[in-house]
């Protein structure tokens, strides 16, 4: 192997490979148990079998689906982990763009999990920075002695050489580099030829610089020897003027013909000096001409460079906003975006999204609605006298406290009271609002005055309360069942809404109500009532999947009789119904109060118009129900 060339000092391919450190082993950071996984706005946390190991991260369904193989996993060693800043339980892993939110039974527990996480990173860091491969090892060939001061200075070095190949291959590269360039190129070929010229002079100097060096030892060999001669030879009987004279001439002499011209080959060194002066400054002239040019081509240069530059910033611009953007459409859906103080998301984007989700509800509803009321439900009535009294059964006391309630406050005027806010009036529909909150959360109570003709209050109050007919015009339910039938006229209901993202799904559990209050004067008419209020079930116990919603509602009607013409029976254009319709809802959360006025503003009319028209079509040509 030669001085210049590189090996590596591992020895083989095979040591490159890292090796296990036998004193760690892989095990030592492993960990599994159950962690809730945010799954999506539907299904929000569910529980997940969590496996960490290898440095990876994988989770399953359940335990017992552990054979079946994992349902995603994460790399650990790019992964980002951060715990929550709000939820004390909660911990974010993000690779690029995925991330996963898990939630732990206990902050210790979340704790356990980003030790053995940061513990299971270190180990492989460890292991990759001891198994890595090491660099290579150049030897620089050793320097040549200088022999400034001695006669080897005027001798060739092997410099020389290198000059010469460095230089041609420059010319080459540079000839190549600058094809486009005409005047440049033509320069180049200059220096070429310029080059040549140089070498050769370089050369004939070199030669008689060597002349020199060669007849400078030759003539200290002679005139040693002329020197030893001349000592051997000395007379005595002679004067010393007389000998040294004569010596003298013969020195000089011999030495002069020691230097003589023909020992170097009779070189002009002065011409080829000049020469030399010449040749050097047609070089400098012509690099100065080519720096000229390229510094010509260099302003051309940057002017595309710098397009290219706003080019690329323009493109890196769009890139990071395009990526930014997909970063928020992934993580749009993660918790963080839902309804809470801490939600990301601010109020306009809040209302944007409820809005754009009750658009598509509606829309929904529509082409499902005609295929609703074509079909044809019938549910037994009880007799008028089920809902003359609240029944005997463990809340009765409760219902006839809030029917009284309500046939006090609920019928009064609101013209008078300043708290009232008339909202929406659209015809005979007037919704009236009073905006309360309580720790944040908005608990406005609503009223409602409609005026419906063809329909008696009996009528209205059947349909709002027989769960037979509820899917047929209620568009928020998701789900509902009967929890506990109490009597003809009371039932525990348990419904749960459909989910309107970024808010949370609400579920409710309430007794529902049908009472009849008959008119203490004969000129004044009966009222129809039905109320709804919260209640609690163990059959129906809050869960994480929903936030429990509390109600206070009450739907009041009395039917308007004006006489019919001549002997004419009473007909449906004969009768009017007047209904009142109180709400007091607690949503159970925070949400922006913005958002929660203005749905319900767009919301209550929207409801009372589909119900009230629901009504009159199922009740046209049937007999009245008074």
């Amino acid at each position: 192997m030669s001085d210049n060339q590189s090996w590596n000092s591992s020895g083989s391919e095979e040591d490159m490979e890292p090796r296990e450190d036998p004193g760690h082993h892989v095990g030592i950071a492993d960990l599994s148990g159950v962690l809730s996984k945010w799954t999506n706005y539907i299904h929000g946390w569910q529980d997940r079998w969590v496996v960490l190991k290898n440095n990876t991260l994988s989770y399953y369904k359940s335990q017992d689906e552990t054979e079946y193989g994992c349902r995603g996993s994460l790399c650990l060693s790019k992964a980002v982990i951060t715990p929550h800043e709000f939820d004390e339980c909660r911990l974010d892993i993000s690779v690029n763009d995925s991330v996963w939110y898990l939630r732990a039974q206990d902050p210790d527990h979340r704790h356990q999990w980003i030790d053995s996480i940061e513990l299971h990173r270190s180990i492989r860091e460890g292991r990759r920075e001891r198994g890595g491969i090491q660099g290579t090892i150049i030897i620089p060939p050793p320097l040549a002695d200088s022999g400034y001061g001695s006669e080897s200075s005027l001798r060739r070095h092997g410099s020389m050489l290198s000059l010469t190949s460095a230089t041609s291959g420059y010319s080459a590269t540079s000839t190549s580099s600058f094809k486009k360039g005409h005047s440049l190129r033509e320069k180049l070929a200059e220096m070429e030829t310029f080059r040549d010229i140089l070498c050769r002079q370089v050369d004939t100097l070199q030669k008689y610089f060597d002349g020199c060096a060669d007849a400078v030892c030759k003539d200290e060999l002679q005139r040693d020897k002329i020197m030893e001669d001349d000592e051997d030879d000395f007379p005595n009987t002679r004067t010393d003027g007389e000998f040294l004279h004569n010596n003298n001439n013969g020195s000089k002499e011999k030495l002069f013909q020691s230097l003589s011209p023909k020992g170097i080959n009779g070189i002009d060194f002065k011409g080829e000096a000049i020469t030399f002066k010449a040749t050097t400054a047609g070089i400098l002239a012509t690099l100065s001409h080519c720096i000229d040019l390229m510094v010509k081509r260099e302003d051309s240069w940057q002017k595309r460079l710098d397009k290219e530059m706003e080019k690329r910033r323009r493109i890196e611009d769009g890139y990071k906003s395009a990526l930014n953007d997909l970063k928020k459409k992934s993580h749009f859906g993660g918790p963080d975006y839902e309804e809470g103080p801490n939600s990301l998301i601010n109020e306009d984007e809040f209302f944007d999204a409820v809005e754009a989700a009750l658009d598509r509800q509606d829309k929904i509803e529509e082409q499902s609605q005609t295929e609703k009321t074509r079909i044809q439900r019938s549910s037994p009535l009880p007799s008028g006298d089920a809902y003359s009294t609240a029944g005997s059964h463990r809340f009765s006391d409760k219902v006839e406290e809030m029917v009284q309630n309500h046939m006090t406050y609920s019928l009064q005027d609101v013209g008078g009271d300043a708290n009232w806010q008339l909202v929406v009036e659209e015809g005979e529909m007037k919704v009236y609002r009073r905006e309360v909150e309580e720790n944040g959360i908005v608990l406005d109570p609503l009223k409602a005055t409609h005026s419906v003709k063809g329909v008696t209050g009996h009528e209205v109050c059947h349909y709002f309360w027989d769960t037979t007919y509820r899917n047929d015009w209620e568009t928020t339910i998701e789900n509902f069942n009967v929890v506990e039938t109490l009597s003809d006229s009371a039932v525990i209901i348990y419904q749960t809404h459909k989910r309107v993202w970024p808010a949370s799904q609400r579920d409710v559990l309430y007794l529902s109500a049908m009472r009849k209050i008959t008119a203490t004067n004969e000129n004044d008419p009966d009222t129809w009532l039905v109320c709804n209020f919260s209640v609690d079930h163990d059959e129906a116990q809050p869960s994480s999947r929903c936030v429990r919603a509390k109600i206070n509602i009450a739907m009041i009607c009395q039917t308007l009789v004006s006489p019919p013409e001549g002997d004419k029976e009473i007909s449906r254009d004969n009768i009017l119904c007047k209904i009142t319709y109180v709400a007091n809802v607690n949503p159970g959360g925070w949400a922006p109060a913005s958002v929660l006025r203005a749905v319900a503003k767009r919301e209550y009319p929207k409801f009372l118009k589909r119900f009230t028209s629901y009504v009159q079509e199922k009740t046209a040509g049937k007999p009245i129900l008074f």
